[in-house]
């Protein structure tokens, strides 16, 4: 009996709530920095330190679809929670190493080229993210097991936790602190995420208790193997995927206006991911609830068109309309200057949160059906497209650079999207017919055919 839409919203709302109270973190901090001293500087720092935090966390983000799809029993909870916890401390060491002087220079001054303030605040900053990465990792695999024993809202309630405390820290710091504000928005940042990994390791206890308590189901247990064989498909992705920010950083410190787009694309970009965290939200529901045929494949795309209308819809409502002002004026707090820069950004990426459900539902296809490469594929096209489009647009039109950064963004995203459509339907067709009604959801083999 195919899912109704309200039992599927049912399931995604507290999700979606996450990802929503995530997204509320970027317009906050950008608001606190805006209003302290050298807000340009500052804004533009934040920007390129979380642009690298996220890179660091890029092999690690990918835990959660892992432990939804792949944890059944004790063994396979033992086994990828040891491959988790190596993976998030070699990230810690890589992101340790890079902030070494003679490597930090190189990238940051000599390649990417940041004006001597920015790269200054920034290496500070990505200092004190330096937790960040573990503790995304750490936080991502034990929500994952949440979602996969249905217990949607404690994840929901573990993003609470990161907010308060992240709200907490940033007022703290603004109102007694004399920080400059990109390591304020970094502190608060790294305050509320540790925090969040461990609230969700207290509140999966009862799912890990059962875990433990349930024989191995398969006369094949989960191996180190084959946790590799589907997982590098998916850090490569986040790997390719988020290496797109600090990419975008490069181009822009050599297009026009350098500072001020900088300073500006993070303030844009966070506006659209409020709406495209909608979409982020909906890759594990389709993963949980797809079906270990693909029964439910129907009703779970016909809720994806809605929310993916919807969101666009919502971004549109914004950057179309005198909203726009208030938004980018008022809340976040930038001077006219940068309000003006910042309208024709936001209303190119209108697309791009309609284009992210479609790409979230195409992926929790794929991982349902143990077919990862080709989502590495489709992600390292739509970076393929910014890396060649940027510098083109530049040239051509002379944009300045956080136009060139946002065009090449929606038109790679489409292009990827696109690309996933043939092998989507290449892995319905394979789980329809090896599906075995009797057979428990994720004991398919790990993609191999």
């Amino acid at each position: 009996m195919p899912y109704t839409q309200r039992a599927i919203f049912q399931f995604w709302a507290p999700l979606a709530a996450t990802w929503l109270m995530m997204a509320l973190e970027g317009p906050f901090l950008a608001a606190v920095i805006a209003r302290l001293a050298d807000p340009t500087y500052n804004l533009a720092a934040y920007g390129v330190a979380f642009a690298f935090a996220l890179l660091a966390e890029a092999p690690v983000i990918m835990i959660m679809s892992a432990s939804t799809a792949l944890v059944e029993d004790a063994t396979s909870y033992r086994r990828l929670r040891r491959f988790t916890y190596a993976l998030n401390a070699a990230m810690t060491v890589v992101l340790a190493l890079f902030l070494m002087p003679p490597v930090y220079d190189l990238v940051m001054t000599d390649l990417i080229a940041l004006p001597s303030e920015v790269a200054r605040l920034t290496h500070v900053a990505l200092w004190i993210l330096l937790p960040w990465p573990a503790a995304i990792g750490y936080r991502r695999f034990y929500q994952g097991l949440l979602i996969r024993g249905g217990r949607t809202r404690l994840v929901a309630a573990g993003t609470v936790i990161r907010l308060v405390t992240m709200a907490a820290t940033g007022l703290a710091l603004f109102h007694w602190g004399s920080l400059p504000g990109a390591w304020v928005g970094a502190a608060a940042l790294s305050a509320g995420v540790v925090l969040e990994a461990a609230g969700s390791r207290v509140m999966v206890r009862a799912v890990v208790a059962k875990l433990r308590a349930t024989p191995d189901t398969d006369a094949r247990p989960l191996s180190y193997a084959r946790i590799l064989r589907f997982y590098y498909p998916l850090a490569l992705t986040s790997l390719i995927g988020l290496a797109l920010q600090p990419m975008l950083t490069f181009f822009m410190g050599r297009a026009p206006s350098p500072v001020e787009s900088l300073a500006v694309f993070p303030v844009v970009n966070v506006l659209s991911f409020i709406f495209r965290a909608l979409a982020l939200s909906y890759q594990e529901v389709t993963i949980a609830l797809i079906g270990r045929q693909g029964e439910h494949t129907r009703a779970v795309s016909r809720f994806a068109f809605w929310l993916g209308l919807g969101t666009s819809l919502g971004l549109a409502a914004i950057a179309a309309t005198p909203l726009a002002d208030f938004w980018f004026g008022t809340i976040s707090g930038l001077s006219p200057e940068l309000t003006r820069v910042s309208l024709l950004p936001a209303l190119i990426l209108v697309p791009l949160p309609a284009l992210s459900v479609l790409q979230s539902l195409q992926r929790g296809i794929l991982v349902n059906a143990r077919r990862t490469p080709p989502i590495t594929w489709a992600t390292a096209l739509e970076i393929g497209i910014v890396a060649v489009g940027f510098p083109l647009l530049s040239a051509a039109f002379g944009w300045t650079g956080v136009v060139s950064a946002v065009t090449v963004f929606v038109v790679g995203r489409l292009a990827a999207v696109a690309y996933l459509a043939g092998p989507v339907r290449s892995a319905g067709r394979a789980v329809r017919e090896a599906g075995n009604p009797g057979q428990p959801a994720g004991r398919r083999d790990d993609g191999r055919r």
